[in-house]
């Protein structure tokens, strides 16, 4: 029964999909051993634990034919047999499809000042994958934008019987590559020139000469710049930026939906999934450092829950839902008849919006968790900023909010962008209006750095999830990495047509 033995171009883990033939000479995805088995009976004899087949009976079938033709050809001619049938899936055994691909991740060596440490050797770094200690094969050091490469990644090896040539080592890391998201339907319009001016900042602070960089927007802004090398193009698209975030008041009195105000979840979506497909753009891009700069107020499903229940005092001097407001005043002239109180957290239309909002934050999680993880498999940094800056416990003076409301609000705008930044190996700058500091922060992380790589020496494709722990042999010094990377689901092959 032949068995075939693939080696097939599958998409690795954040760095997106390489040839398993070619290992790129200074890889910055995360990629990741594959073994995959199509659906079918298996094989009488194969040894998964050591991804070899046993396909000694497919030679000696191949002998036995060959001499039945060679005698065949010296006798007198039978008749010929009938052509057999093609084989079914089912009757022509199983396809073995197996990949190794190199899994690396950026890192950020620094010292107890926070300067950056250079000089680290293959043997200085330990690699743990779910707890197993991994086989360094590749090691890039960046300094100050010059490329050392101490430890290169093995070349793949020739097929037998071809002769090709020789393979040129290709170095091309210089400069670095930006994305930056200007997340404009979460973003003030009063901030409108704190926006501008923080963009004025990146323009002069962060990016530099040979860095390759693109600009969108998610709203009215309308910003859309392809990748390019001109700042002009920058400072043309600064001019355009106006925030369009809903305001507080604006929020409370909207109309509601499954899982909370319809309009919030709605810009939600528009901005992750604005991100998502940059990201798998980025995706395709290899020897570079990339970095998404996303600029947006942050996130909350369910802001202002009272305010919209219209379950607060009656004598809150705050803003509360108009229609709450008015079933509840209702709801208080019946009651009162009969010599009582509606109790507003009694009325079904709260207990439905409660039970309709309960998850939420669970929700905003997951989309978080899947922008993440995209970036990982993209080998892309994210780095939030926050152009509010240090945001006080009261709102702007036009805004008739409740404080505490307003404090929660901004806690879970602002930890929703702590979360796309801690998840990815990026830094969140929020609640702080010194900008120059934190962009000089994103200056030189994207600036010095080390690609480490290495076959992961777990084979099971249905181990998905990959945590990974990164130590140093050196004592005093501090590590940034990413902490996990997820597999991609395997595509199921759709049948073909008859």
């Amino acid at each position: 029964m032949p068995v075939r033995l693939r080696r097939l171009t599958v998409d690795g883990g954040a760095g997106g999909a390489v040839d398993a033939g070619t290992v790129p000479p200074q890889p910055t995805g995360l990629f990741l051993r594959r073994l995959q088995v199509s659906r079918r009976p298996p094989p009488t004899r194969y040894n998964l634990g050591s991804m070899s087949v046993k396909i000694h009976g497919f030679w000696a079938a191949a002998l036995h034919v060959a001499l039945v033709a060679s005698l065949s050809a010296q006798a007198p001619q039978a008749p010929a047999a009938p052509t057999p049938a093609p084989q079914t899936p089912a009757q022509r055994g199983p396809d073995f499809r197996a990949r190794v691909d190199l899994v690396t991740n950026d890192i950020v060596v620094r010292d107890a000042k926070g300067n950056f440490v250079p000089d680290l050797k293959p043997e200085d770094i330990q690699v743990y994958e779910d707890g197993v200690l991994q086989e360094l094969v590749s090691m890039t050091v960046v300094a100050g934008g010059r490329v050392y490469n101490p430890m290169a990644p093995p070349t793949a090896s020739a097929p037998e019987g071809i002769i090709l040539p020789k393979r040129r080592t290709v170095s091309d890391v210089s400069g670095r590559i930006f994305l930056f998201f200007v997340d404009d339907q979460h973003l003030q319009f009063g901030n409108t020139a704190r926006v501008r001016q923080l963009f004025q900042k990146i323009a002069k602070e962060l990016v530099h000469d040979g860095d390759l960089f693109g600009i969108v927007s998610s709203g009215p802004s309308s910003i859309q710049v392809d990748m390019t090398y001109d700042k002009t193009q920058l400072d043309q698209a600064v001019n355009k930026m106006t925030g369009n975030e809903l305001k507080p008041t604006e929020i409370i009195n909207g109309s509601g939906g499954p899982g909370g105000p319809s309009e919030i979840r709605y810009r939600a979506h528009v901005a992750f999934d604005t991100m998502l497909e940059g990201l798998k753009n980025l995706e395709q891009v290899h020897n570079r450092r990339k970095a998404l700069v996303w600029v947006s107020d942050g996130y909350d499903f369910a802001p202002f829950k009272e305010a919209r229940y219209g379950t607060m005092d009656t004598n809150s001097p705050f803003e509360q839902n108009q229609a709450s407001q008015a079933r509840r005043s209702a709801a208080n002239s019946a009651a009162s008849q009969n010599g009582g109180q509606a109790d507003p957290n009694n009325d079904p239309d709260v207990i439905q919006q409660r039970q309709s909002e309960q998850f939420a934050d669970a929700d905003l999680s997951r989309e978080l968790y899947e922008v993440s993880q995209q970036a990982n498999r993209s080998n892309t940094t994210i780095y939030t900023i926050d152009p509010r800056g240090l945001v006080g416990p009261l709102p702007d003076l036009d805004e008739n909010v409740d404080p505490q409301q307003w404090s929660e609000f901004v806690r879970k705008s602002q930890d929703s962008l702590r979360t796309l930044s801690e998840e990815t190996g990026g830094i969140a700058v929020v609640n702080t209006n010194d900008f120059t500091k934190a962009l000089k922060r994103i200056d030189a992380e994207t600036s010095d750095y080390y690609v480490i790589g290495y076959y992961s020496k777990n084979p099971d494709i249905l181990k998905r999830r990959r945590s990974i722990d990164i130590r140093l042999a050196r004592p005093g010094l501090t590590v940034n990495y990413r902490k996990e990377y997820v597999l991609r689901p395997t595509p199921t092959a759709t049948p073909k047509k008859p």
